[in-house]
């Protein structure tokens, strides 16, 4: 893998605030004063660097948070938005227009896989979605009208992973751009090393990493950033996804402990998916030699960082699966509860709740199982008493039996 090290870029970025506080100075407002009407109109004209106009535009903070997120990407530029969803139709509202098409990883996000299957196509913008691993199949679904390829570098809920390399060579072969949502495995994979042109985080997730705010990010060349900024004509500027300068401020403050809390993610749950695998439950997670992409990753990754915190276990069933999450639950093992990157476990059932948007039959063509458990591993400093924990949870559920570990 590429020798690049986002952590060390974020931390030698330099900020003071206005009366040389260590954190940058909030500005709390939604409008800012000239001196001049010359001034306010170059600033309108994109022409007065360092000058604020209207904070639906630009805020200092904003810029401060995106600066920071360009670093984490290796890109020129970023832009944050106040959801995961403001990012992702942004972008895909500017790249693609009436009459093309995209070709989109088949298992992504649920509100993603809504945007591109029920949304888009009234705005005459088709999707053919696709299992992001056979590349022939991507490469018969291009069409003239094609202008990208979409996927997860990690995908939601299945942890599969995507060859972005190989991805990136069918997109400048035919002129796509790919488009990359990386918010599963931030610093560990670093798709602009890869190929990709631009990457989304929901900086919800692991980013901000204390559930506490909703915000988003897409990091790109300088151009495509200032293109969706445009006031007359950019996605972004004209749908109004902004964020809120006290939230940019939050997440800043957050990002700068990315590095540390990831290596913890990563090892709690390798910990526990190696435990699991050894007594027999049905686990997947990219850190396993069985995971079917182990040695993709392993190839794509900043080794450092770890496979991630998120693993998926297989209940079995719908019924199996809430029992032993309320289970969990009432044991103090985490939160029944969507998102992840928190610093407990957080944990869902995937069909009924963020992959609940994909019908029924198409999630079992997936692989998406009425008893698959998404999991979002905590930070917990004891995770061997975590594990015994969980482990007796599934007994007393009857996920796990004496018979299963005794034959695996």
């Amino acid at each position: 893998m590429e020798n690049f090290n986002a952590a060390n870029e974020i931390q030698d970025l330099q900020y003071f605030g206005e009366f040389g506080g260590v954190n940058p100075s909030i500005s709390d407002s939604s409008t800012y004063t000239f001196l001049s009407a010359k001034t306010m109109f170059d600033t309108f004209e994109g022409n007065a660097e360092g000058c604020y106009l209207y904070s639906r535009h630009s805020s200092p903070m904003n810029l401060y948070l995106s600066q920071a997120l360009a670093k984490l990407e290796n890109t020129e530029a970023a832009n944050v938005t106040a959801s995961g969803m403001g990012a992702i139709t942004s972008v895909l509202m500017q790249v693609c227009k009436n009459g093309d098409h995209i070709i989109s990883s088949r298992t992504i996000y649920g509100g993603t896989y809504a945007f591109l299957k029920n949304f888009f196509p009234d705005y005459g913008i088709k999707t053919t979605f696709a299992d992001i691993s056979n590349f022939e199949a991507i490469e018969n679904a291009i069409q003239p009208n094609t202008k990208v390829i979409y996927c997860e570098s990690v995908s939601n809920p299945l942890l599969e992973v995507a060859d972005l390399r190989t991805l990136s060579k069918i997109c400048k072969k035919h002129g796509l751009k790919l488009i990359v949502d990386n918010t599963f495995s931030p610093l560990s994979i670093s798709p602009t090393l890869l190929g990709a042109d631009i990457v989304i985080h929901s900086l919800t997730k692991f980013i901000n990493g204390s559930s506490d705010t909703v915000g988003g990010v897409y990091c790109g060349t300088q151009e495509f950033i200032d293109d969706t900024k445009n006031v007359n004509s950019g996605a972004c500027m004209l749908l109004g996804p902004t964020m809120d300068s006290l939230r940019s401020s939050s997440i800043l403050k957050n990002l700068r402990t990315l590095h540390i809390r990831m290596k913890q993610h990563s090892y709690n749950a390798l910990y526990l998916a190696e435990r699991f695998e050894q007594d027999g439950v049905k686990v997947s997670y990219p850190g396993l030699e069985s995971h079917r992409n182990h040695t993709l990753m392993k190839s794509m990754m900043q080794q450092e960082y770890g496979f991630g915190g998120l693993l998926t276990i297989d209940a079995g069933t719908t019924e199996k699966a809430n029992e032993l999450m309320e289970l969990m639950q009432q044991e103090n093992l985490g939160y029944l509860a969507v998102s992840l990157g928190f610093y407990k476990t957080l944990f869902s059932c995937s069909g009924s709740s963020t992959s609940s948007e994909i019908p029924e039959e198409e999630r079992i063509a997936m692989g998406i199982s009425d008893g698959l458990i998404r999991f979002s591993i905590g930070l917990d400093h004891d995770i061997e008493r975590t594990y015994r924990k969980m482990k007796d949870c599934m007994f007393r559920t009857g996920v796990l039996s004496h018979e299963t570990i005794s034959i695996s």
